[in-house]
């Protein structure tokens, strides 16, 4: 596993499962180090590209084969021995990417991420094994395979003329990621939810079993606290019904712990 950060790509597996994605990949590194012509018949290429090439190739061999072919020091000599043993995978994944292709469905997979990804790979088996799908095809498959349920969204995409499978996808991630966003925006926060109520500057509290026994006693002329004075306008009594709309106090919440009863009035001067 260590070996594996300095690999270029995942080696030739010994069941040859990758090989036909291993052969491209052992192509293009080769052209890009002007090696390329090492693997081609009756080429006259040096001995030290030779040495290089066998190098890298069997760097991103599986330790059996390298054990297997341990002889070999010719590229081109490996080269034929590796296509002679695993290019018999060709006719084998052909028909399973055929399968794969005619049952694909957009609506059968979570996420557009999900889909693409198997829609380019059925693409890429194909294309190995010399049959190609076209970007129409593409782009029908994709049309003719949404949910019912998306059936509006689906005409609203193709009247929209999209001539290119890529840019398909890249409107149909942009809604998704739109679609996930608003679904967290509606769960962080209901539709009906209010900020609470501010509390009031003023606040008084009065002894829950007092709040209901004394109400008569001091409807009687009982006076309190500060506003014990001789004017009538400044005294402050506690009715059983609610307070009229001069008498100056405005009761807006009630509270009720541990045997006390927290009300919260604001107070008015009167004139």
């Amino acid at each position: 596993m260590a070996n594996l950060a300095k690999l270029d790509f995942v080696v030739l597996d010994i069941t040859g499962k990758n090989y036909l994605t291993w052969v491209v990949d052992i192509k293009i590194h080769l052209e890009a180090g002007n090696l390329g012509e090492t693997i081609w018949e009756e080429n006259s290429a040096s001995s030290q590209d030779r040495a290089k090439t066998m190098i890298f190739i069997r760097r991103h061999l599986d330790e059996g084969l390298k054990s297997e072919d341990l002889m070999v020091e010719d590229p081109l000599a490996l080269w034929k021995a590796l296509r002679n043993r695993y290019n018999h995978h060709k006719p084998m994944i052909l028909p399973m990417a055929r399968y794969k292709w005619t049952y694909l469905r957009i609506q059968n997979f979570k996420s557009v991420v999900e889909y693409n990804s198997e829609m380019l790979k059925i693409n890429f088996q194909m294309k190995l094994c010399g049959e190609t799908i076209t970007k129409d095809n593409m782009l029908e498959k994709t049309f003719n395979t949404f949910h019912a349920s998306n059936l509006l969204l689906q005409q609203q995409y193709r009247e929209r003329g999209f001539t290119k499978y890529n840019q398909l996808i890249s409107v149909l991630l942009v809604a998704e990621q739109n679609n996930e966003l608003l679904m967290k925006n509606h769960q962080s926060r209901s539709t009906r939810s209010t900020p609470f109520p501010e509390v009031n500057d003023v606040s008084l509290e009065v002894n829950a079993t007092s709040f209901g026994d004394n109400n008569c006693k001091r409807g009687c002329g009982h006076k309190r606290g500060r506003w014990n004075g001789k004017g009538k306008n400044h005294s402050v009594q506690f009715r059983n019904q609610v307070p009229r709309q001069n008498s100056g106090l405005n009761f807006t919440n009630v509270n009720r712990h541990k045997g006390k009863a927290h009300v919260n009035i604001a107070l008015r001067n009167s004139e």
